[in-house]
């Protein structure tokens, strides 16, 4: 079934793109389509993970890339039903496949150990996965303003042009995504505060708990990424900077994100290893 998911999001970019090159308003409903049934497919094996294991399968960096590509493809949807626009799903869509490989065939579900069974656990993971999926959509907005702003600029208008919304619309997108990732984030590294400084006291030998700290790689890479953002979001307030600066810093700022879900949570945390 997940094999089925990966296959159903790999259709939707290949929809996705056909459109985008070719403006075919039949595949650019076929990609939505495709993308809602990998969408459903998609929740389907996440909720038998949540049967099998008792909880939500948000424990390992694989199970918390998929429910990030989880979230991403619901949030893209929405986007795209608020806003009548496909043409960021040429964008999104190869995203989430790349992505959903590492889940596809990577480790499995893992039980939770006694020290994540909280519901602090919860809402941190939560909060941080529904920032991360509002940062991937505000980093594909940014790449796109930077796509129409060259051609405008080059006074070449044509490929992009004819498939991007204007660059007002793609600024004011944008700063809307950054807005409510930035909220998640910072609700998110709250949370995840407050449960260290439980957790310290309720498992003081676990060597997990005692290495959460602005050391670890994972927390420092998550407050780097949250300085970023909230600069974003105050020079474009206090300074002026939107559009090109704007679109800059979004893509950035994601870029930080995926340092920090893939490399550094696989590879170089010792707090977050919890498989």
């Amino acid at each position: 079934m997940t094999r089925l998911a990966l296959l159903l999001y790999a259709a939707a970019a290949a929809a996705y793109l056909w459109h985008f090159v070719y403006r075919h308003p039949a595949t650019g409903r076929a990609a939505t389509a495709l993308l809602a049934a990998a969408a459903v497919s998609h929740t389907f094996v996440l909720g038998m993970h949540t049967m099998l294991v008792g909880h939500m399968p948000f424990v390992g960096s694989s199970n918390a890339v998929s429910a990030f590509v989880w979230l991403l493809g619901l949030s893209y949807l929405y986007t795209e039903m608020t806003t009548d626009e496909r043409a960021m799903g040429a964008f999104v869509a190869p995203l989430l496949v790349v992505l959903q490989i590492i889940p596809t065939f990577g480790a499995g579900v893992v039980a939770r150990p006694a020290l994540l069974e909280t519901p602090l656990f919860v809402f941190h993971v939560t909060s941080l996965l529904f920032s991360y999926a509002a940062f991937a959509l505000a980093c594909v907005l940014g790449i796109t303003f930077l796509l129409l702003f060259k051609e405008i600029k080059a006074k070449h208008l044509g490929f992009f042009y004819a498939r991007l919304p204007s660059l007002q619309v793609l600024d004011a997108m944008n700063v809307r995504a950054v807005t409510i990732g930035w909220v998640f984030l910072t609700i998110g590294v709250i949370v995840g505060l407050f449960w260290v400084a439980t957790a310290r006291v309720a498992s003081p030998d676990d060597a997990r708990v005692q290495a959460m700290s602005v050391l670890d790689p994972k927390i420092f890479v998550a407050l780097v990424s949250w300085c970023v953002y909230s600069f974003h979001l105050y020079a474009r307030r206090a300074i002026g900077w939107s559009g090109k600066r704007s679109a800059w810093l979004s893509t950035l700022g994601f870029a930080i994100v995926l340092l920090n879900l893939l490399p550094v949570g696989f590879f170089f945390t010792r707090s977050h290893n919890f498989y």
